[in-house]
């Protein structure tokens, strides 16, 4: 029961931390706002979000939120780089040469773990998600730049591995 409520809490806590950076505020109305909107996201996704979520792992609860903050400046990284490389080529400094559809495989994710690293690279200007198409075990994204799609899919698989598999598998 305890190990449910943690999950729930941890589960809440990232969603208005999420919210929060999403809107750039943490005020406190926002984060009230962030809070009511996490609530409802839980309640109407709980059998996708805590369900049928990995169980924590050895150790606990503990070493997932340690190795949250690394997965939290990475996408945060991304975030300022999809950022440059947009206003780049809005401002005309850098051409959009081929911007395209790039499937990047699956892999270990749980279905927690998909909807994770949706969300974290659509945060990110420049890229975001189309379709996750279980048949070929692919998740399709936008990216504004696909003239190296292998690229592409080695940072996905990168970023997975080192970061978000630790705290959303």
């Amino acid at each position: 029961m305890r190990r449910a409520i943690a999950r729930v809490a941890l589960a809440l806590a990232l969603l208005v931390l999420t919210y929060a950076l999403a809107i750039g505020s943490f005020a406190p109305a926002d984060l009230a706002l962030g809070t009511v909107i996490g609530v409802a996201g839980l309640l109407t996704f709980r059998r996708l979000l805590l369900e049928d979520a990995a169980p924590p792992p050895p150790g606990g609860l503990a070493p997932r939120i340690v190795a949250f903050v690394p997965f939290a400046a990475t996408v945060l990284r991304d975030i300022v780089a999809g950022t440059w490389e947009v206003t780049l080529v809005v401002l005309g400094r850098r051409p959009l040469a081929r911007p395209g559809v790039v499937a990047v495989p699956i892999e270990q994710r749980t279905p927690t773990g998909i909807a994770v690293s949706a969300l974290a690279s659509t945060l990110s200007p420049g890229e975001f998600l189309l379709d996750v198409d279980q048949r070929r075990g692919v998740m399709l994204f936008h990216v504004i730049d696909a003239r190296d799609p292998e690229a592409v899919r080695a940072r996905h698989r990168e970023i997975y591995r080192r970061y978000q598999r630790r705290v959303f598998p």
